[in-house]
């Protein structure tokens, strides 16, 4: 049996991984690899013929972990695609909307304003994705799936987002029985709405994230006391408007729950909440259908005051029209749109219209990657362009990482530790910057587990 990791190799996306037994081969995740780009040329060459997989299985739905399945499939693969129930309606979502930000990026406007398109053809489209659909089999938690005769495969909950799992594989070679599991994405202790991260069975090799590797959370304590105070400041004592980017699935949906938990409880008097995202509109049903699937907490805030996810003041707007029209609300209010790095989406219309605004706040409660607008407004450029227009930055910039969905060090040492360092063979490190991995590495041994980081393309006899 060998296992060859072909993405998130000593970098965050593109996470995809190899497993080839006899007569069978298992692809884990088919990510986006956004170091490469989103047009054909860039990301549609796969390391391995893609009619020679037999199975993909999925640990979670964001892009980075799914956004090449499409591609995958449009190059030939044929078989199913194994999933939780939440992560195949979440993928759906992600996938049609990341066909229209590919041909968004393909669009420039010609004469009298008309648009054309312009540059390579986008790595697919929406019929490629519907296609990928149709292949999904989705299997509940802790309920083992027999691919064949031979191997087995497990959901485990990890948080980090609704449907997110580890997949423990039981393969049977030979007389002989050995278990992988490979966390996903690994999600925080007490997050809103979602469950903690549950416990990895005892495995032979363990791939594990390591994002957050030795690197811990700055911000401490209750959500809903930190925002709290930022709404007071901002909305109440100062008739301003705060500005939330949030990446529309996830970090919107424990947004609006916080939210809700502050005005419903009277810790704040009721100010007008705009959700700008129809994405996030769509992916807030998809929680409403996996309730049971939320939180203890939240489950318990449903039978005693309803959706979590709706509440007095509290609008999701739908199209362009109804948008244009929030920037005429002259009343303190909370705007939460997206991207949540800032590039591209609705979020840059409401920066346009406040980011002079001396009664503004923008908090970000999310990463922001080197050389995006919202990097460049955390790092305290004076001066932006939006629009073609060079905006002088009056308004305040603040950030919180309170809500990142992203366990820190210390809950990926929590997670590696499950397992008893002496039957352990290996844990393999992916999906993490290079200094990151290095660092958790270093922790690691010296608890003495074996570890490796592997170069892209490396090759492990398991």
């Amino acid at each position: 049996m060998k296992l060859t990791i072909w993405g998130a190799a000593q970098q965050v996306t593109g996470s995809m991984h190899l497993l080839q037994l006899d007569n069978y081969n298992i692809l884990i995740d088919c990510g986006l690899d956004y170091e490469k780009g989103t047009f054909q040329e860039e990301n549609q060459y796969f390391p391995f013929d893609p009619e020679s997989i037999d199975v993909v299985i999925l640990t979670h739905a964001h892009i980075d972990h799914t956004g090449n399945l499409p591609t995958l499939v449009r190059m030939g693969f044929e078989g199913q695609v194994l999933c939780t129930p939440p992560t195949a309606d979440l993928t759906e979502l992600l996938l049609h909307d990341s066909v229209n930000v590919f041909l968004g990026k393909q669009q420039a406007k010609g004469p009298r304003g008309r648009r054309h398109r312009k540059g390579p053809e986008p790595l697919y489209l929406q019929k490629h994705v519907n296609d990928t659909v149709d292949r999904f089999v989705t299997i509940s938690f802790h309920k083992p799936f027999q691919l064949n005769e031979n191997i087995s495969v497990t959901f485990i909950p990890m948080g980090h987002l609704l449907g997110a799992a580890a997949v423990v594989l039981e393969v049977t070679e030979e007389g002989k029985t050995k278990k992988i599991a490979f966390t996903g994405d690994i999600g925080r202790k007490n997050y809103p709405v979602l469950s903690d991260p549950e416990i990895i069975p005892p495995v032979d090799y363990l791939v594990c994230e390591s994002t957050y590797g030795g690197k811990f959370h700055a911000d401490q304590g209750n959500i809903a006391e930190k925002l709290s105070a930022i709404i007071d400041e901002t909305c109440i004592r100062f008739p301003g408007r705060l500005i939330i980017p949030a990446f529309s699935i996830g970090r919107t949906q424990a947004l609006v729950y916080t939210l809700n938990k502050i005005f419903s409880s009277g810790m704040l008097p009721p100010v007008k909440v705009f959700v700008d995202s129809p994405l996030a509109s769509f992916a807030t049903d998809v929680y409403r259908r996996h309730q049971h699937l939320l939180s203890e907490e939240s489950r318990a805030f449903y039978q005693r005051n309803g959706d979590e996810f709706e509440f007095n003041g509290l609008d999701y707007v739908q199209d362009k029209k109804e948008s244009a029209t929030i920037s005429n609300y002259h009343e303190p209010c909370i705007i939460i749109s997206s991207a949540g790095m800032l590039e591209g989406g609705r979020i840059q219309d409401h920066l346009y219209y406040n980011i002079q605004n001396y009664y503004c706040t923008i908090l970000f409660i999310g990463y922001c990657a080197k050389g995006t607008l919202g990097d460049r407004l955390l790092r305290g450029d004076p001066i932006v362009r939006l629009r073609n227009r060079d905006l002088m930055v009056y308004a305040t910039i603040r950030k919180t990482d309170l809500l990142s969905g992203h366990g820190d060090h210390e809950d990926l040492m929590s997670v590696v530790r499950q397992q008893d360092a002496a039957t352990l063979k290996r844990v393999v490190l992916v999906h993490g910057e290079t200094s990151r991995m290095t660092a958790f590495k270093a922790a690691l041994e010296a608890e003495n587990y074996t570890v490796t980081i592997p170069e892209k393309g490396e090759t492990y006899e398991l």
